[in-house]
């Protein structure tokens, strides 16, 4: 049911999108340059998500603009996302893509953040996934379902942003495994974690799905990464499934439960789950910054729905994306919201954990 709602909510809200575009209601932007903002750096999974739509955005949009994509990589997200806050809509030339790593500290209520989600006008959100991955050695080790018990007295090094963003999800489900990951906080984006890796730095790595499948799959195909496992996706009652875009991969539900120790009920699982709902079924959004006017945004809704209308787009974007929800329209402000808030319950306990683990003190 959730699926069908929102791909009636997509339909319903780019019908009404090109009727107001339909009605001369658009913004030109012939011979300007739109500046697509970053907050990490340019070696991860938001970059390349970035430059895969930027082109197609060029094409799309009135005016056929440049599209340039551009990084302010600092605070694991926090510093461009505060930066965005202060801008003012002026004339269409900006907007900005989040990710979770944005997303989480706005609700553990970092003070760091200086950013309110619903000042900003969304235009399209992406799903995601995300893979754990060893060095084959490690990989060896597991057992039958990707059983993590014999990794239990392994000491693994891990790249992390920090401990309040996107990648508290790996952490604590790697904690839930019982294993022994120590992160080193402070790198600048998910792919400077597989730098990491591939130096022989870290022993443990996730990368989101088009991190993962362009510069992951090459290591894996060299022999010397091995995927372990997905965080899954959900279905249309909220279960946790299979990724579609790596269907022969163990979730980490699957994970947990071949593995001693690891419970998928309790407070420990729902505040997982609660984070991960919220940082990837619509991980990756793009804004137009606070007061941007109604034909704007119609605009750009309409821009990013005719490139899923692409007869090529299921292709190339499955190579570059995975196979994941591109939603825009009043489907993407649904997302947006399920995005940006999580059960206090959850949010408690992840606090707390934080505190606990890594002497982050949140409140």
């Amino acid at each position: 049911m959730l699926k069908k709602t929102l791909g009636a909510l997509a339909l319903t809200s780019a019908l009404v999108a090109t009727q107001s575009v339909a009605d001369g209601h658009q913004i030109d932007l012939s011979g300007k340059t739109v500046e697509w903002i970053i907050p990490f750096s340019e070696t991860g999974g938001s970059a390349k998500w970035a430059n895969f739509y930027a082109p197609l955005l060029s094409e799309a949009l009135p005016g056929n603009p440049t599209v340039v994509v551009t990084f302010n990589p600092g605070a694991g997200s926090t510093k461009g996302a505060n930066a965005f806050q202060e801008m003012e809509y002026e004339d269409g030339t900006t907007i900005f893509g989040s990710s979770g790593s944005t997303q989480f500290p706005y609700l553990l209520s970092d003070p760091r953040v200086r950013y309110e989600y619903s000042d900003w006008n969304v235009v399209l959100a992406s799903g995601t996934g995300g893979v754990a991955y060893l060095p084959p050695e490690l990989s060896a080790q597991l057992g039958d379902g990707g059983d993590a018990s014999a990794l239990k007295g392994e000491d693994f090094i891990y790249g992390s942003q920090g401990a309040t963003r996107l990648d508290l999800v790996p952490l604590l489900a790697w904690e839930m495994l019982g294993l022994q990951v120590e992160p080193v906080f402070g790198i600048e984006g998910r792919g400077d974690g597989r730098l990491m890796f591939e130096r022989g730095e870290a022993n443990i790595d996730y990368q989101t799905s088009s991190s993962f499948l362009s510069g992951v799959t090459p290591l894996v195909e060299a022999g010397t990464a091995a995927p372990w496992f997905s965080f899954g996706a959900l279905d249309a009652d909220g279960n946790i499934v299979r990724d579609p875009t790596f269907p022969d991969m163990p979730t980490f539900k699957e994970v947990c439960e071949a593995t001693e120790g690891c419970e998928t009920s309790g407070e420990q699982w729902d505040a997982w789950k609660a984070f991960f709902v919220a940082g990837f079924p619509a991980q990756k959004m793009v804004f137009l910054p606070a007061g941007a006017p109604d034909n704007a945004i119609a605009t750009f809704t309409v821009a990013f729905a005719a490139i899923q209308e692409r007869d090529d787009f299921a292709e190339i974007s499955k190579a570059r994306l995975g196979v994941y929800p591109q939603l825009t329209g009043d489907a993407a402000q649904t997302a947006m919201a399920s995005a940006t808030d999580v059960p206090q319950e959850a949010k408690d306990f992840v606090i707390n954990w934080l505190s606990d683990r890594y002497g982050v003190v949140l409140q």
